[in-house]
């Protein structure tokens, strides 16, 4: 499949507005692009095959499953790994393992932008910071959203389009090279891929009460033989009954004032006041 330049425009823009920070679709909009399988289902309609599109995204996204950015050194970029990676794999028509494969090191190149688009936006912050002190309010409004979006758009949509549409020919190529046990050795790495992403989720999951439930949920969808979405809705409706009644439970609790002492007052403690304290 050849990518067009026009296609290679969009899928840019995709990832553009992913990007964390930008402000078109509002932060929550940008985080929920950004993931993999919401972008690769942007790409695979831009690219006219929507489902193979969120197949691709859906596989992609489970190495980053357990993805958490602090600060401002991200370890990987989910939202090129999920764009770029997704249109390759469509391009070059490879199956969702080989594709984890190819995103995967896309995704690490992601974090070489973003530390370009930090470093920058280092200068708008002081002409933010100048403007405030000298109370201009129009100017503040405009270093905090115009500059700092224009470079965004910039070393985002350009890295990417171009990527597209000179890459997907150079992908498919390797694939080709690659035909036999070299391909094959790609598909079992792609395929460990996900293991780890799922592995780090479930360290996030390691607490008392919470695991349980995740072990549930495992056997249900394993035995039941519930459609997933059927079964999301009674998980979200269970969800939102447990939280609900530890969130009452923590508002009936009482709360009694505390002493210098540290303990909390008690019949003994009045009985023994007298005035003879307050002499």
């Amino acid at each position: 499949m050849q990518i067009s330049l026009i296609q290679a425009l969009l899928i840019g823009v995709v990832y553009y507005l992913g990007i964390n920070g930008t402000p078109w679709l509002t932060l929550v909009g940008s985080t929920i692009i950004q993931k993999p399988l919401v972008s690769g289902l942007l790409v695979g309609i831009i690219m006219g095959d929507p489902v193979q599109g969120a197949v691709i995204g859906a596989a992609i996204q489970l190495p980053f499953i357990a993805y958490i950015s602090a600060g401002g050194a991200p370890p990987t970029d989910p939202g090129l790994a999920g764009t770029l990676g997704t249109a390759l794999a469509l391009a070059a028509g490879v199956d969702p393992a080989t594709a984890i494969a190819i995103a995967t090191p896309i995704g690490l190149l992601g974090t070489i932008i973003w530390v370009i688009h930090m470093t920058v936006d280092v200068v708008f912050a002081h002409m933010c910071d100048r403007a405030a002190e000298n109370g201009d309010t129009k100017a503040l409004a405009f270093w905090h959203l115009c500059p700092p979006q224009i470079v965004a758009a910039i070393i985002g949509i350009i890295p990417v389009m171009l990527g597209a549409y000179f890459g997907a020919g150079v992908v498919a190529d390797i694939i080709n090279a690659l035909e036999g046990r070299p391909l094959e050795t790609l598909q079992v790495i792609g395929g460990i891929l996900p293991a780890i992403g799922i592995a780090m989720n479930l360290r996030a999951l390691d607490r008392p009460g919470v695991i349980l439930w995740f072990v549930l949920g495992f056997v249900v969808v394993q035995y039941s033989g519930i459609a997933t979405l059927p079964l999301a809705v009674l998980a979200g409706i269970v969800a939102y009954l447990i939280t609900g009644s530890a969130a009452s439970g923590a508002e009936m609790v009482p709360v009694q004032p505390v002493i210098a002492g540290g303990a909390p007052p008690s019949a003994d403690i009045a009985s023994e006041d007298s005035d003879a304290d307050f002499e």
